[in-house]
């Protein structure tokens, strides 16, 4: 009876120090492209970042087209031309007095988190506490020799000018002609899939164009409840700290978060029952904001389940830093578009799941 099984030939094995280098060789490759996939994730964020203005000014401009018959080339310089005088006016209005408020806010934010720390020492539980807490002369070391490490704190100014870069020229470019990279990717597939992956294309850009009006509708009406409600409350700095949390609430779960901490350490230093009023404000502005405005928006795009948006955000802030952790949501709502479109209607059959655009 013959036997199959397999017997290395002496003349292909190799020797144990070839077989470590092999595997060292195969373990680096591995990293390299790891690595590699890090960067271009980076890429892919950036291209992200200018779709989402692209879809937004075309959105617009398309809206904007079926309510009056004008050719698409002149609702879009109309859409273009009416950003721009929203963001020169805003400006003009409210700069002066956001900038003079940051200013006095970055002053004092210091010396309420001095503050804060005190009172914390004066307890038992807080002075233990405090022990695992950097003073503020801790942190601005540490911060500095953070700046100096890699290349330096110019070169992390210029990557963040570079990247503002990339995203804007990317959205000038896919505004100016979209059909030119839409084509370009339907091409790329089989000419009978050509027609579907079209309107996947198209149900995303809808999609993703409704949930961008509905966050910043969502970030403004934070923003304004934010100030009213602290001008109210006597919170100095009112205007600056309801701009912050406007921009901040653009990131789900989180930026609220971030928002509340230079609010409450500034109402702290007026008194600890203003600093739990602040509290109760940003809570009772972030159930309005979840229960009424984000129903509001989600009523007719896709609805992203919270944990899946939680989870998200870990993912690509742990793996990408703080653009993944911005950009988490709309990614979430591209990839929900293309499961339901690709996998479970075309690969399953199930046509019962729709996607709203």
């Amino acid at each position: 009876m013959n036997d199959f099984r397999y017997k290395p030939s002496s003349h292909s094995s190799y020797s144990f120090p070839k077989r470590v280098m092999i595997g060292v060789g195969i373990a680096l490759i591995f990293i390299l492209i790891i690595l590699l996939i890090g960067y271009a994730f980076h890429v892919v964020l950036l291209i992200l970042a200018g779709s989402l203005i692209a879809v937004l000014f075309r959105g617009a401009s398309s809206a904007l087209s079926s309510w009056i018959p004008i050719p698409q080339g002149w609702s879009l310089a109309i859409v273009l031309a009416g950003f721009i005088g929203f963001f020169v006016l805003a400006y003009f209005l409210l700069a002066p007095q956001v900038s003079e408020q940051a200013t006095t806010l970055s002053e004092e934010l210091p010396k309420a988190y001095d503050k804060f720390k005190g009172q914390l020492e004066d307890t038992p539980w807080g002075n233990r506490l405090t022990d695992q807490i950097p003073d503020r002369q801790t942190l601005q070391e540490n911060q500095g020799s953070l700046l100096k490490k890699g290349f330096g704190v110019f070169s992390s100014t210029f990557g963040v000018l570079a990247d503002i870069y990339v995203i804007l020229f990317i959205g000038i470019f896919f505004t100016a002609q979209p059909a030119l990279y839409t084509q370009g990717i339907v091409k790329l597939f089989p000419q009978d899939k050509r027609a579907r992956a079209g309107e996947v294309i198209h149900k995303t850009g809808a999609t993703l164009f409704k949930w961008i009006l509905g966050k910043l509708f969502s970030m403004v009406m934070v923003g304004i409840l934010t100030a009213i409600g602290l001008s109210l409350l006597g919170i100095p700095m009112a205007l600056a700290l309801g701009v912050l949390a406007g921009l901040l609430s653009f990131i789900p779960n989180f930026g609220p978060i971030i928002a509340l901490i230079p609010a409450a350490l500034i109402a702290l230093v007026e008194g600890p029952s203003q600093a739990f009023y602040v509290v109760a404000l940003y809570m009772g502005i972030q159930a309005v904001e979840s229960n009424v405005l984000t129903p509001f928006v989600e009523k007719k795009m896709v609805e992203i389940p919270p944990a899946l948006v939680i989870i998200s955000q870990v993912l690509m802030g742990v793996f990408t830093g703080v653009m993944g952790l911005i950009l988490a949501t709309p990614i979430m709502v591209v990839l929900l578009v293309l499961i339901k479109m690709v996998y479970i209607q075309d690969v399953l059959g199930d046509e019962s799941v729709e996607v709203n655009d």
